[in-house]
């Protein structure tokens, strides 16, 4: 067994755990609260992110859409806005790549939905430009983010920072929330 595999496990699997005993634990109550008064009231959730994030974003539209079905609870309206691959390459063609999730947002969000944005750094400017058109049409916006929390942590209602600088720890967190948010309205909150 290589012995150099072997420390840099132990020192990522070190790393994840320090990050994992520093998140707000406050913050994902209160999207778990969120997430589910939106369930409740029949509003849709809409997430969107880049790269690994864009990953993450299907990932957890998946799991509240199907994961989180809860007996006696409506079931939630849930879109990953990285899965129309059609229209964001036509909004990406055809004016910006920063207008991808924008553009989809100023068609479909409405007051009372929620939007999900992820990015590791918080400065993808096409995230931002989502963060910005869901708020100016009502939506409560969240931000799961990493690093300092970038620009996005002062344009979202709910910031959950990821304390890391190491972009794989980050997205490994970000998947992480989206089991731990699911897994709580699983069990009907």
């Amino acid at each position: 067994m290589d012995e150099g595999n072997l420390e840099i496990i132990k020192n990522y699997l070190s790393q994840v755990g320090a990050t994992l005993g520093e998140l707000p634990l406050d913050k994902i109550a209160q999207v778990v609260e969120v997430l589910g008064e939106a369930r409740e009231k029949g509003n849709r959730i809409f997430i969107f992110g880049n790269g690994g994030s864009a990953a993450t974003a299907s990932h957890f539209a998946s799991d509240l859409a199907k994961g989180a079905i809860c007996k006696g609870k409506p079931r939630f309206k849930a879109f990953a806005l990285t899965d129309n691959v059609p229209l964001l390459s036509a909004w990406a063609n055809d004016t910006d790549y920063g207008n991808v999730f924008s553009e989809q947002l100023e068609n479909f969000v409405e007051p009372g939905d929620v939007a999900i944005a992820i990015s590791g750094s918080g400065n993808s400017p096409n995230v931002l430009n989502g963060a910005k058109a869901a708020k100016a049409k009502g939506a409560t916006t969240i931000g799961f983010i990493g690093f300092d929390g970038g620009r996005l942590k002062d344009l979202v209602d709910i910031a959950i920072i990821v304390p890391s600088y190491n972009m794989e720890q980050v997205e490994d967190t970000h998947l992480l929330l989206g089991h731990i948010i699911t897994t709580c309205l699983r069990k009907g909150t």
